[in-house]
């Protein structure tokens, strides 16, 4: 990961460079290492990775050799378990002389390790890296036992905080507090001046010449100079020096805002009016309507207008650009800063329609193209003002947020703050604490729009569990939300009984600004764990044994006033804390129709998938149940559920920012390729791709409701299908264009669709797939002899006659089900029918020209062909393994399923591997391998990380493992090519060797690990332990 910090130069010699970064897992030895006793004295007895596991953050500091010098871990309740974590902010204020820690402001340091060569420089840079990290962050709290002192390097960053006079503590533990102004002070705000042009001109040259090119060399001076009271110009400083620059306009071209961005949350960001048109006309609506092009909009769930007021809510966060929103002058990198300030209780009071949270990125909803959409009328006087100018001293970047609350009081009248961002600039860390607005579909501009409310500097937001008395506030944030009813019924049973009629226990929290509701979640536990460990690639995010089952929470409902929208993570992180979870999970479950919520299982939407992580589908094994009998896995592990796909968050991600990318990257085709690509930028899971645009003509692949039948009609590559589908959800993070790219224009970047409309891009991807065709007939005669000549140069020629209605092109999902629905018509209604054949035909082979079977094993190096069973009778299986003894090809022909997943995983594969199958073969002991390929011994090759124990194998044999003895691969060298003097077989010498050496039991303990990590999946196994 990258540095957190910049170098930090003290006491330490000139020749050592010390620079932070996050903790990862394979410094734990690291740390485990420079644990000595004195760790033990002031920090207790600790397991380093359940630590690691439960730490909101964990920083590690690194030399100029990239050897880690020092650990630091923070987590947000008290170490020692002095008082419940859920309670520790009454504790702290009843027994101490400070009542300014709240969850928002204060972490806990719950383990500090170092060499004791540079304790000191390493304890102050990891202090001053979490606060510049954690901006709100205003005190790091420390329990030590009243018996011990602190050392030096920790007393040099920790004082001792003042009791109350007669209060009941705990006198067994003194508290220690490190302040946010020793290492990381708020800067100062203060109007510009002409003075500051020298301190400030370095800053934007390293950014952008431009400004300098098109105005001149002092145009910065000049804009200062020109300041008036709708032009103004600030400066944050540090030590007297101007660090950053800030020019406020209060003219914003409201008209071009409304006509490009969505801004129904935010009341179009003008002051309410009596003559403003908020509602549609009751009109009624044309069913079957169509148009060729359809938009689907990335955040979009509802289907009537009222929804899509709520729709911008959810969106907040999710999507939006646009282009000059000032007057004509030229807006360069923004950023904004956040500030502590009273607001008008009307903007607190903002329902959910204007700050509906769906999702951040929900399953969008298919809009015509040219049915137009309904824009809010607003009458009243702007209540924006916008950021023209925004530069800052990347050393102070993180203290963006200091110039917000100086320049609200510029504009006293004005709740909103605005700024518009080329959508191909990165994210910078001011605009991280805005709202992003949703463009309209038909928007062009190429900018990002964001919004952020006075409100949003209030300090005092407060996570508490939920009580009767807020039900009435609960019911007005949330009147206009999909499946309000649900989450109130939900709210009923936690105020009434904390659990469910089956006795899940159920908890509610409410997000509080004012003493007033702003938030509500609802969360269970989760009852589907093991489901979730068998089917999902969890364990890329957590340690699975380091979290207690009750500690894994299932988020139903999460619903944030947008203004609040940058404290969605806090809100999240709170919910663990005082819910004493370490993880929750929310499901998307498939919606066939879009903007209906047809599954019983569907959760209401939520803003806070913004800060969650999707997490990998994992491929299954195909259990042979009836003859593992009950060595089978259990019923979690092996029934079929509903699928859903599944997001994650935990305590580590709570303070780890994710990376927003707002190029705009369109695809065109929802091809294996197109699908497969972006799967892959999806599942990245520090990076949020905000502008996916996704053109295919029948949209996103895997919405159909069927039986499967129509994809009997198609060759199936395995790559994708409808589960495969649903356990991914891109609709959750992409837009959809339906319809034909019919041309492009490069100069311009953007493609034309169905000849009317233009989709703007940054970055292009054409992945159309293909399409079975059969070149028109000529007249030629096959019989005879002909050459090129003879065929028409028109490679455009077309048939034109008239198509049957019983004629279908069948080239992909969509022509297969229209294939099906008119042979469903035609059909007649008779019992007893039985097609001929049923036969499943699997053919597994490397890509290529293909050639025929019969030349093939003409070919002196062809291998051999391992064949059981017959064509006719529907149980034929040939396996071909190639002269290396690897499996090549792989062809099945079966009345029965064939498990193709599974024999996917033999491709490849030595056959040795497969219990020395061509020896079996010429001992006449396999006569059926279908049955032979189900034995329990090979669903281990099956399993989905069965790849990875072969890396970690092959890892073990290249690497030299004890010293003197060189390893195993170089051994295997030096004997092929002769540089040993053998007295015996080459063969017996290496078996010799492996077993001598330390690699067999490293091999050995390596796979049984394997096993006992996998026992869910393969029960069939014995393993360590198992008696």
């Amino acid at each position: 990961m990258s540095s957190l910090s910049s170098t930090v130069a003290s006491s330490v010699p000139s020749s050592i460079i010390l620079s932070a970064r996050r903790t990862e897992s394979h410094d734990i030895p690291n740390i485990v290492g420079h644990m000595k006793y004195d760790t033990e004295r002031l920090f207790g007895r600790i397991n380093v990775i359940y630590l690691l596991e439960k730490a909101n953050l964990a920083i590690t500091i690194i030399n100029q050799s990239n050897v880690p010098v020092a650990h630091a871990a923070f987590v947000d309740y008290p170490n020692w378990d002095i008082v419940d974590q859920a309670h520790w902010e009454m504790y702290i204020e009843q027994s101490y002389i400070q009542t300014k820690c709240t969850p928002l402001n204060t972490l806990f340091m719950h383990l500090f390790v170092t060499t004791d060569e540079y304790a000191t420089d390493c304890c102050h840079e990891i202090m001053k890296t979490v606060f510049k990290t954690v901006p709100e962050l205003h005190f790091i709290l420390l329990f030590v036992p009243t018996q011990e002192e602190l050392s030096t390097d920790l007393s040099a960053a920790f004082v001792p905080m003042k009791s109350v006079p007669g209060s009941i503590l705990n006198i067994d533990y003194m508290l220690y507090v490190s302040h946010r102004h020793q290492y990381c002070p708020q800067l100062h705000v203060r109007y510009a001046r002409v003075e500051d042009h020298d301190d400030l001109t370095p800053l934007f040259a390293c950014h952008n010449d431009m400004l300098r090119e098109t105005y001149g060399e002092y145009f910065l001076a000049e804009l200062i100079e020109a300041q008036d009271e709708d032009n103004l110009a600030v400066v944050c400083e540090d030590d007297g020096v101007a660090v950053g620059f800030m020019s406020v306009c209060s003219e914003v071209n409201i008209q071009l805002l409304h006509e490009c961005f969505d801004l129904g949350p935010f009341h179009g960001l003008c002051k309410p009016h009596p003559d403003d048109i908020l509602k549609p006309p009751q009109v009624s609506n044309d069913a079957g309507e169509e148009s060729t092009t359809s938009f689907t909009d990335q955040k979009e769930e509802g289907s009537d207008s009222q929804d899509a007021d709520m729709q911008g809510v959810n969106k907040i966060g999710s999507n939006i650009s646009e282009a000059s929103v000032v007057s004509p002058k030229e807006s360069i990198k923004h950023e904004i800063s956040e500030k502590e300030g009273l607001i008008a209780q009307s903007s607190l009071e903002l329902p959910l329609d204007k700050s509906k949270d769906l999702k951040t990125t929900e399953t969008p909803s298919t809009v015509g193209l040219e049915r137009e959409a309904f824009h809010p009328v607003y009458r009243g006087a702007v209540n924006a003002f916008c950021i023209q100018l925004f530069c800052i001293d990347e050393k102070h970047e993180t203290r963006s947020l200091d110039f917000l609350n100086f320049v609200f009081n510029l504009f006293p009248d004005r709740d909103f703050c605005i700024i518009s961002v080329p959508h191909l600039v990165p994210e910078f860390h001011l605009i991280q604490n805005f709202v992003r607005i949703i463009p309209f579909s038909n928007c062009t501009l190429d900018h990002e729009l964001y919004v952020f409310h006075r409100s949003g500097l209030l300090k005092s937001f407060l996570v508490r569990p939920a009580k009767s008395d807020d039900v009435p506030a609960i019911e007005a944030l949330i009147k206009t939300l999909e499946l309000n009813r649900s989450m109130l019924d939900d709210l009923e049973k936690y105020i009434s009984a904390r659990r469910d009629s089956d006795g899940t226990p159920v908890q509610a929290f409410v997000a509080d600004v004012l003493n007033q509701v702003v938030g509500i979640s609802v969360i269970r536990n989760e009852m589907d764990i093991e489901y979730i460990q068998s089917h999902y690639n969890i364990e890329d995010f957590i340690y699975f044994s380091h979290h207690q089952y009750e500690e894994h929470g299932h988020l139903y409902h999460f619903a944030l006033n947008p203004i609040f929208h940058h404290y969605a993570k806090h809100f999240m992180k709170e919910i663990l804390r005082l819910a004493h979870k370490s993880c929750l999970y929310y499901p998307i479950y498939p919606q066939p129709e879009e903007g209906k919520f047809q599954n019983p299982c569907a959760h209401s939407l939520t803003s806070a998938l913004h800060y969650m992580v999707p997490v990998r589908p994992r491929r299954q094994i195909v259990y042979p149940l009836e003859k593992l009998g009950i060595n089978a896995p259990s019923k979690e592990v092996s029934e079929d559920q509903l699928k859903y796909a599944l997001n994650h968050f935990n305590r580590k991600l709570s303070l780890e920012p994710k990376v927003s990318i707002n190029a705009r990257i369109v695809v065109v085709g929802a091809s294996n390729v197109g699908i497969s690509f972006l799967e892959t930028l999806i599942f990245c899971p520090h990076l949020k791709f905000n502008n996916l645009t996704l053109i295919s003509t029948h949209g996103l692949p895997g919405k159909a409701v069927s039986n499967n039948l129509h994809r009997r009609f198609l060759i199936n590559s395995h790559c994708f299908n409808e589960d495969e589908h649903a356990l991914m959800s891109l609709a959750s993070w992409i837009n959809v264009v339906v319809g034909k790219v019919t041309g492009i224009d490069r100069s311009a970047k953007h493609v034309i669709v169905s000849k009317r409309r233009k989709v703007l891009y940054d970055h292009l991807i054409l992945c159309t797939g293909q399409q079975y065709q059969i070149p028109c007939p000529t007249g030629l005669d096959i019989k005879k002899l002909f050459t090129n000549r003879e065929v028409p140069k028109d490679y455009k020629q077309k048939y034109t006659g008239i198509v049957p209605s019983n004629l279908f092109v069948i080239c992909d999902d969509e022509d297969a089900l229209m294939a099906i629905k008119w042979l469903k018509e035609k059909i007649i209604n008779s019992s007893g029918g039985i097609l001929p054949g049923r036969y499943n035909y699997v053919h597994i082979f490397k890509p290529g020209i293909p050639a025929r079977l019969d030349v093939q094993e003409t070919q002196p190096n062809y291998g051999m062909a391992i064949t059981t069973g017959d064509a006719v009778k529907g149980n034929y299986f040939r396996i071909h393994v190639n002269q290396y003894s690897m499996v090549e090809t792989i062809t099945c022909f079966s009345k029965e399923p064939v498990p193709a997943s599974n024999y996917i995983c033999l491709f490849g594969q030595h056959e040795r591997l497969l219990n020395n199958l061509c020896s079996r073969w010429r001992e006449g002991l396999i006569t059926n391998l279908y049955s032979y390929l189900k034995e329990p011994w090979a669903l281990a090759i099956y399993h989905d990380r069965f790849i990875d124990l072969q890396k970690e194998l092959r890892q073990i044999l290249v690497s030299a493992q004890e010293e003197d003895v060189p390893p195993m691969q170089e051994i295997v060298r030096q004997v092929v090519e002769g540089e040993l003097t053998l007295h015996e077989r080459p063969k017996s010498y290496l078996k010799r060797a492996f077993k001598q050496t330390v690699y067999k039991d490293l091999l050995e303990k390596s796979i049984l690990n394997y096993l006992s990590y996998n026992n869910y999946h393969l029960p069939m196994f014995a393993w360590p332990g198992i008696v």
